[in-house]
């Protein structure tokens, strides 16, 4: 995460157009073959086209890639899936890439292929938040799916947990970028490869095949194309590599029909909805309310913005991630209405808050947060200030009901309203959810998304969620007040208006089951609003305003104790203690029982206050447990929002 790598590709162009990388001295691909070179190293040498037609409903194939680059091996292999695939499989390309190009350079590249126009002009309309580490991409209705590992190709590859089918073993040339065809990376493509795995490469190098053989794969020299003589072509031979521990190892693939429940039609059920519908799932959202997002995913504006940490850990990682999977998200919906990249500004209210933002702003690129004086401040927010802060320029407000809308509106999605569950039973390889002695809906799968409601339907599990209330205001706006220019944050928050209104909050309570509007909670954030700026809050006439006539609304954040989300799938509480016994007495024993997982049961909640972030992408965290796919995050942090980890620590803790 840190900027002492450039954040994008440094690039020179010839005289015919064509890409050069400064930083490697090379080009980015055959000045005169290009995509003929494409399709003969790596779509004809992986056989993709046949393998494509193979496809069965449903199944995905999943290309791994070493240099994105300009995407043209990207665009390629799935103008070729396009051509040969039935129309319900998938394609899931994955590639690592240190120097990701910007969205300009980007685009200049792209239109020396208008024959591809159909496969890059998605991508360019999505390419925001491309930012380090894990960046998943959703396209073609979901039937395609692009996840880009932003940095270095060691330390990106080592976090993937995924299969890989085919490989394109890509990137510069040997003699100019050696660091990367080194046998540490060929251990990686065998760590991530299986029975059946294949591999292309455009270079011979002799100690790239000998290594490369050491690594398991049996590889031959073929003719090649052009001016390159020969090329090369091979196949996994080597040995499966060893599981995760078996509390966070991949459970069983549900059998039955490709049936689900999810209950809760908040952001974190209605993005597991979508997730699972655009894999072929069928799927039934069971929502207690009239509609969708009536709870803590109803406010009118929430806000979009990266609270990052410096030292990288599981939790900046997914905030990174997330960030930039819901910034994409929000491309489909109608900017103004819906959502707005107005940019957020969290303001350095002390001298201890602004030093942890000069080490955020020293930790992170200018283009994801920047520090600013309150001059600088002042400007981008127009309205005056106390202080600076920290400037996220891709950031800004979402309307959370607008976002769950927009993901259920997918034809493998029957939301049923008004249908509160109150018990679940699993019987005869379904899960019943029932209302009392009536059956609302049954299924193989099922994923709870209902917030802290998860420990009402699933008490045995002991999951440590809490509610926590939040209020929020609603203030008519001024021609003054419409001054403002972004979401401004310190220990509340106001966006600029949608519409005829600005959202201000949010109050935390702990204590509080009321969900009924305080007007001592809105004099509350009215002061919060005079922290912020107290010029905006006389635009706003603040002082003259009776908090017992504003409205607001009150809704209860969920959250766990480590504040990471609980996502996948889940075991047995009391088998789960029985089995796993020994790490009372040894932590670091592995024991190779299988975890008794209740089968077909997920978990998507404890979002917190971050839920516009970390939901969506969790609901793609989800489908990929459910379904055996790629994980979009990197195993440790799948592993640190994994809901067996709370089982885990009690053994260890020798808590009972």
């Amino acid at each position: 995460m840190s900027t002492s790598l450039p954040p994008y590709a440094l690039i020179d162009w010839d005289d015919q157009g064509r890409p050069h990388s400064r930083h490697y001295d090379d080009v980015y691909f055959s000045r005169n073959e290009g995509t003929l070179e494409t399709r003969y190293v790596f779509i004809e040498g992986n056989r993709l086209e046949a393998r494509f037609a193979a496809l069965e409903a449903n199944a995905c194939l999943v290309i791994g890639e070493t240099g994105f680059g300009t995407g043209m091996n990207f665009f390629c292999a799935w103008q070729a899936f396009a051509a040969h695939a039935q129309a319900d499989a998938r394609l899931h390309f994955i590639s690592v890439e240190k120097y990701p190009l910007s969205l300009e350079d980007l685009t200049r590249a792209a239109r020396l292929w208008p024959e591809l126009a159909a496969y890059w002009q998605p991508l360019l309309d999505q390419y925001v938040a491309v930012h380090p580490g894990f960046q998943q991409f959703s396209l073609d209705g979901g039937r395609v799916t692009l996840t880009l590992l932003i940095g270095d190709a060691l330390e990106q590859l080592p976090l993937l947990d995924a299969r890989i089918d085919a490989w394109f073993l890509d990137g510069f040339a040997p003699a100019k970028n050696p660091d990367m065809w080194t046998p540490e990376l060929f251990a990686q493509l065998a760590r991530l490869s299986g029975p059946g795995t294949t591999i292309g490469t455009f270079t011979t190098t002799g100690w790239v095949r000998r290594s490369l053989v050491e690594a398991g794969f049996a590889m031959k020299k073929v003719p090649g194309l052009g001016k390159k003589w020969e090329v090369m072509h091979g196949q996994f031979t080597g040995a499966a590599q060893p599981a995760a521990a078996p509390w966070y190892a991949r459970p069983p693939q549900p059998p039955g029909p490709r049936e689900a429940l999810v209950i809760g039609a908040g952001l974190a059920g209605s993005a597991t909805a979508t997730s699972l519908a655009r894999r072929g799932w069928q799927v039934t959202v069971l929502e207690r309310h009239a509609e969708a997002a009536q709870e803590a995913s109803g406010n009118p504006q929430g806000v979009l913005y990266l609270k990052l940490s410096a030292h990288g850990t599981a939790l900046s990682q997914m905030i990174l991630a997330g960030f930039g999977y819901t910034r994409r998200w929000l491309e489909q919906l109608q900017r103004g209405r819906d959502w707005d990249a107005c940019g957020v500004l969290q303001l350095a209210f002390n001298d201890q808050e602004a030093t942890r933002q000069g080490k955020l702003a020293a930790a992170f690129d200018a283009s994801l947060v920047r520090q600013l004086d309150r001059q600088q401040a002042e400007q981008v927010a127009g309205v005056r200030l106390a202080s600076g802060g920290l400037f996220y320029p891709q950031g800004g407000w979402v309307h959370p009901p607008a976002l769950c809308q927009a993901q259920l509106e997918h034809a493998g999605i029957r939301l049923l309203p008004y249908n509160e569950v109150l018990s679940l039973d699993y019987r005869n390889g379904l899960w019943q959810a029932r209302a009392g002695e009536r059956l609302l809906a049954s299924a193989p799968v099922v994923v709870l998304a209902n917030a802290a409601d998860v420990q009402r339907l699933l008490p045995s599990a002991r999951l440590p969620l809490k509610r926590i209330r939040g209020q929020i205001t609603r203030l008519p706006a001024t021609q003054a007040s419409r001054a403002l220019g972004t979401v401004v944050c310190a220990d509340g928050y106001i966006a600029p208006p949608r519409g005829d209104e600005h959202t201000l909050g949010a109050s935390f309570d702990f204590h509080s089951d009321d969900l009924a509007p305080t007007a001592a909670e809105h004099q509350s954030n009215l002061g919060l609003l005079h922290d912020i700026s107290a010029d905006l809050a006389q635009r706003l006439h603040a002082d003259a305003l009776d908090p017992t006539t504003l409205e607001g609304r009150a809704a209860f954040r969920c959250t766990s104790p480590d504040y990471l989300p609980i996502v996948g799938p889940i075991a047995d509480r009391e088998t789960f203690d029985q089995a796993y016994a020994a790490l009372r007495k040894d932590a670091r024993q592995v024991p190779d029982t299988p975890c008794p997982w209740l089968p077909g049961l997920y978990i998507n909640s404890g979002h917190g206050s971050r839920g516009l972030i970390t939901a969506p992408l969790s609901g793609e965290l989800v489908a990929a447990w459910v379904c055996g796919a790629p994980l979009p995050l990197p195993r440790a942090v799948a592993e640190a929002c994994h809901p067996n980890r709370f089982a885990l620590r009690e053994l260890i803790r020798g808590v009972r």
